[in-house]
Parts: C-alpha cells; structure tokens; sequence
C-alpha cells in the first residue's frame, strides 16, 4: 500500500491536512481528528486528477517529524503503480488492450480509479507490461 505523508495545521477555527508530495490533496475539518479521517478522501479524490491527465503520481516521500502517514486503499496503490509504468514505457491504453488480448473498454476499467478491479486482472496487466506485481505484508 503506498503511504503518503499529511501535515495536520491548525486553521482558522478548525484543521487543515495537506499533503506535500500531492498538494491536490487537501481538506478540513473543525477537529484534527477529523482532518486525519478525511484526509484518505482527498487522497484518493486527488488521484482522479493524475489518471484523467493521464500524469505521473508521485511516489510517497518518507515522513517527516511532525507529519502522519496516509495509504491509499491496496487496489488503487497497484493502479498507482500500473499508471506509472504505462506512462515510463509510452503504452496507452489502447496498447495495453492489445497486449493484453482485451476490449479497450476492459483496460478503461482497469485503470478507472473507482472501479473494483480483481487483483488477478492487475498482475495480468503488469504482466504485458513485462513487470510483475509482488505482494508482502508488513
């Protein structure tokens, strides 16, 4: 799961969570609490911008005293990193559904940020792209 680091500051009446390595990502709320649960929605509402500008997602930097981490739910970190891979070796998506033997609808899917992909159908489509998508638990 890729983990991004927040900053949670005080604003105005309430707190503001900002993330540096995505500054699309931000919000608010009244408690830091609150910021730090909202947080994983900004996150995640932020990489709709990556993947319909089709632009590269930077990778989480380490945290920094003072800041907390956020991840990114597993499914949508692989889509992370399958985005990444396709932009580094110039493969749209239309190449991809060819590699892969698909419709290119099917590869929209797959690389459609709110849409439930299996797993199974990630690694196939890392494996065209000549990657393997390892798992491990920490």
């Amino acid at each position: 799961m890729l983990r991004y680091p927040v900053r949670i500051e005080p604003d105005g009446d309430g707190f503001l969570a900002t993330f540096r390595d995505i500054p699309e990502a931000a919000t608010g709320a009244p408690t830091r609490e609150e910021a730090l649960d909202l947080a994983e929605d900004a996150l995640v509402t932020a990489m709709d911008f990556y993947f319909e500008d089709q632009r590269q997602v930077p990778l989480p930097s380490a945290a920094e005293p003072g800041e907390d981490l956020v991840g990114l739910p597993v499914s949508l970190s692989a889509k992370v990193l399958l985005l990444n891979e396709m932009l580094a070796q110039r493969i749209t998506q239309a190449d991809l559904a060819r590699r892969m033997h698909l419709k290119p609808q099917e590869v929209t899917r797959i690389v459609d940020v709110h849409h439930a992909t299996k797993i199974d159908t990630l690694a196939d489509a890392f494996a065209a792209l000549g990657r393997r998508l390892e798992l491990s638990i920490a």
